[in-house]
């Protein structure tokens, strides 16, 4: 068995691994590049032919573990792409949302050069197109947590909840040439212990080779009670000043979980009424997908749902699907709380949002999440004096607040947990979808407490297993 790393190494994005027997060539994870440093790898030849791939297994269906697929089937994939059930729709979700998003930027693009008579670094050719994005759905195959398939004569794949958003798994792959049977996972995004909404994740029993996710390697959160009494208390003061409190969130998981807490926190009088807008037609189509799929849930919220109290739908929540209703939220007096994607803010509609708020004391931009190098929100959490949207500059006047504790990846603690949960140490443990200094610190901490060979892999290096 032969791994090719292609993305997700020394860097987050990306995750493309490419795994070879004897016999076949399959992919674990078909990712966008979103750092700025990186997205120039998107529009790059795959490293092989995809018609030759047999398969895709997805660990889940962030845009920087799926992103890629349009683009393979595009460039000759017609195999498999195997995945859990609420993947596979939240799949289908985004890469719909990132195809139109393509198509918008290249037109943009394409006016911004005409205007200014000059050509930019990129193509003003959409990576693909809507059209690409619905070719790829025919070929997912959905199997359910826990369930052993062979998937090709020499491969056996099992899922394990990642707990990390609704369907993720971690990818147990059995490889059997020469009469030798090997065992490599693939973490995938690891979850946390304890969270609302998903369940904790399963931690697999054995690995000859894993392939570690280090994303929050060399850090801890804040603790979960002191995260939700921060964010309370920023919702408060943005109240009291007037203001507006503007979350850039992922539309999967994120979103509902910042429902669940406001829900909570409303329900409860915690907080004043407050007009709640959900403004990314993504998120609210993916809420859609939380409700289908209620037994993937965990107890407490599927409880919550029984007693009429979704965590999902409350009296104050407002859905703006259109642009004409996303228009409207600015319009509207005293403060207001607005999550809309991208997560980290390098496009959507929190770009519209960010600029009609950034410039204000009173109002308070918020994020909850990882901000990758490169990224808007990157930027403005490392303290921008000034950012640029929309080809303007903007002074930050409003206040900017971070939350770590509703992170859905595990930090340092929960990564070593879950790594220790092994009844015996791999024998190699591959360090990825860190930034360099990360999955070094990582790397450091993993050598002191798990008797396993630790590697950091390159872009582009081949290991033979």
């Amino acid at each position: 068995m032969k791994i090719t790393f292609l993305g997700a190494t020394e860097n987050v994005t990306g995750s493309r691994f490419l795994v070879e027997t004897g016999k076949s060539r399959n992919l674990v994870d078909c990712g966008l590049y979103q750092e700025r440093d990186f997205v120039n790898r998107n529009w790059e030849d795959f490293a092989v032919a995809p018609a030759s791939i047999e398969n895709v297994f997805l660990t889940h269906a962030h845009l920087d573990h799926c992103g890629y697929l349009p683009k393979l089937v595009k460039s000759g994939f017609r195999g498999a792409i195997f995945c859990t059930p609420p993947t596979q729709e939240i799949a289908q979700i985004i890469l719909l949302d990132s195809a139109k998003i393509q198509e918008e930027d290249a037109v943009k693009k394409r006016e911004r050069h005409q205007r200014e008579g000059k050509r930019g670094a990129y193509p003003e050719i959409p990576l693909y197109t809507v059209e690409d994005a619905k070719n790829v759905f025919p070929l997912f195959r959905s199997i359910p947590y826990e369930e052993p398939t062979r998937v090709s004569p020499e491969i056996r794949i099992t899922l394990h909840n990642a707990g990390h958003i609704l369907g993720a798994a971690t990818i147990e792959l059995e490889a059997t040439e020469g009469g030798n049977t090997k065992r490599a996972v693939f973490s995938g995004d690891i979850g946390r212990w304890n969270r609302p909404i998903v369940e904790n994740p399963t931690i697999p029993e054995k690995a000859d080779y894993l392939f570690m996710e280090s994303t929050y390697g060399d850090r801890l959160h804040e603790a979960g009670a002191d995260s939700e009494a921060k964010f309370k208390k920023i919702i408060i003061a943005a109240q009291q000043q007037g203001g507006n409190v503007v979350i850039p969130v992922f539309a999967t998981e994120r979103a509902q979980d910042l429902l669940y807490y406001l829900s909570i926190l409303l329900r409860t009088n915690q907080i004043k009424p407050v007009p709640v807008f959900i403004d990314s037609p993504m998120a609210i189509n993916i809420t859609d997908v939380f409700r289908k799929f209620v037994s993937y849930l965990d107890a407490e919220t599927r409880a919550l749902i029984e007693k009429g109290e979704s965590p999902f739908s409350f009296p104050q929540l407002n859905i703006s699907r259109t642009t004409e209703e996303s228009k409207r939220i600015n319009a509207t007096k005293g403060t207001s709380i607005i999550l809309a994607g991208s997560g980290m803010c390098t496009g959507g509609r929190i770009k519209h949002h960010i600029r009609e708020n950034i410039t204000r004391p009173e109002s308070t931009i918020l994020f909850v999440g990882y901000q990758a190098q490169g990224t808007l929100g990157r930027e403005i959490t490392e303290g921008a004096r000034t950012i640029r949207i929309f080809n303007e500059t903007y002074p930050v006047r409003a206040k900017i607040e971070n939350v770590g504790g509703f992170s859905a990846h595990a930090d340092q603690q929960e990564l070593l947990r879950w790594v220790s949960g092994f009844k015996k140490p791999p024998e190699k443990i591959f360090i990825i979808h860190g930034e360099k200094e990360t999955a070094v610190k990582f790397g450091d901490i993993l050598q002191k407490n798990i008797k396993s060979n630790i590697i950091i892999p390159k872009y582009q290096q081949e290991i033979v297993l």
